[in-house]
């Protein structure tokens, strides 16, 4: 069965673990080899990637280097595809940054970042940002930890074109992402986390998220793929909807072919 892997990133990360740091020796010359290490041995076909260096630290500087390792034809990366990382503390400049990237046809999303630009879901640059996205009619990765992703249904009922996919669905507060996913059809819940919390998935279903808005992430290369893998085995799916989770709700979501 396919598999699209929603949430993953490319480069070195600021910490001490053991992918963070073969990546730091496999990207020094711009490559992908960590990830797609990491997808052959788990089964892993397409992963959608940011830039950890635009995670973290600098946002045009890293969406940059993402966009020389995707290449400017889908056959240099075939099984990558891009977010650009947008900073909501520089509006102006993610919004020039984010179209021209987009025009290369290698980035599909939008990722933003709550903790590391230190602005809430609920602030006044996360609005302007989610604005422009909405024009833009782009997916929006979203990294989601606390209560306030319970403010996401009421943010998005002006945003009519904006899809979110609320990042680990909502981290501690998952509870409160499920909820949030069950009362708005644009929001698409993505599990992925280090700590695999028994029965969240099922929490979710149960609060009436469909099957058609779970996706499957990793948080690769900074979490092994097993945790996300070993949390689906966990949830129970059917095989058809495992089929959808896996891969063919992302392909809708990012209109994307079925991966060979």
């Amino acid at each position: 069965m396919p598999i699209i892997d929603v949430h993953a990133h490319w480069g070195p990360w600021p910490y001490h673990r053991d992918d963070a740091a073969n990546a730091a020796n496999a990207e020094s010359a711009e490559s992908a080899d960590t990830n797609l290490r990491l997808m052959d041995r788990y089964g892993i076909d397409v992963q959608i990637v940011s830039a950890a260096e635009a995670v973290t630290y600098d946002a045009v500087a890293g969406n940059a280097a993402l966009a020389r390792v995707l290449g400017h034809d889908p056959a240099d990366n075939p099984r990558l595809y891009g977010y650009a990382v947008v900073n909501p503390n520089r509006i102006e400049d993610s919004a020039a940054d984010l179209r021209r990237h987009l025009a290369t046809g290698r980035f599909v999303g939008a990722k933003i970042h709550t903790h590391y630009p230190g602005r809430a879901i609920g602030s006044p640059q996360m609005r302007e940002a989610f604005a422009l996205l909405d024009e833009l009619a782009l997916p929006l990765l979203l990294h989601t930890w606390d209560p306030d992703v319970a403010l996401l249904p009421g943010l998005l009922a002006d945003l009519p074109r904006l899809r979110v996919i609320v990042g680990h669905a909502g981290g501690d507060a998952w509870r409160e992402a499920a909820h949030a996913a069950a009362q708005c059809d644009r929001l698409y819940l993505e599990h992925c986390r280090t700590a695999a919390d028994a029965g969240r998935v099922t929490y979710a279903r149960e609060a009436g998220v469909p099957v058609e808005r779970l996706l499957f992430g990793t948080d690769s290369t900074l979490v092994d793929p097993s945790v996300s893998l070993g949390v689906l085995r966990d949830a129970d799916f059917t095989p058809p909807e495992l089929d959808r989770v896996l891969w063919r709700n992302a392909a809708d979501l990012f209109d994307l072919p079925r991966p060979s």
